[in-house]
């Protein structure tokens, strides 16, 4: 990846509210997680996507102690919920890349495609780094106590679906 990003995805990005632009990347600014995307020319008039999004892993998340098997499960669970990330999107996506894999404590996603209007691409991966978190809290594991991020987004569901007066309450 070089450090120029391509033009008309620096306009793009800049442009829409929900990015920072932080180096050769630019950052979610609606989630809570680490959500980021760069871009890179290709040979063609499309442009190269990369959106990462870092979760914490299930045992870096709760204060207690998670065993193997239910980290694996639940790490398995959340590999295969993210293969739907595209239906987030409400354009045609076809992912050239889509991987979870564990780093120093974090679940990262990343998913890679190209897409050839660069304006579209910022609602986008907006899209699938909301669709990351929303899948992530979806996917906690009763009976744990969490830390910080977590339990705040929980706080923060619980106090929604109280206000709303619709749906479930959340852990």
């Amino acid at each position: 990846m070089s450090d120029e990003l391509p033009e008309k995805a620096v306009r793009a990005f800049e442009r829409h509210d929900a990015f920072e632009r932080d180096g050769e990347w630019f950052t979610v600014t609606t989630t809570t997680f680490d959500g980021r995307v760069t871009a890179e020319e290709t040979d063609d008039w499309a442009l190269s996507y990369t959106v990462e999004v870092r979760a914490p892993m299930l045992s870096s998340a709760t204060e207690e102690v998670v065993g193997p098997a239910v980290e694996d499960g639940w790490f398995d669970t959340y590999d295969r919920r993210l293969e739907d990330a595209p239906m987030a999107v409400r354009q045609d996506l076809e992912l050239d890349e889509q991987r979870v894999f564990e780093e120093a404590g974090d679940a990262v996603a990343v998913f890679g495609f190209e897409w050839g209007n660069a304006d579209h691409v910022p609602d986008m991966t907006k899209a699938i780094a909301e669709y990351v978190e929303g899948t992530y809290m979806e996917g906690i594991v009763p009976g744990y106590e969490y830390g910080q991020p977590v339990s705040e987004m929980l706080s923060q569901a619980r106090q929604s679906a109280g206000e709303s007066g619709r749906g479930p309450m959340p852990l």
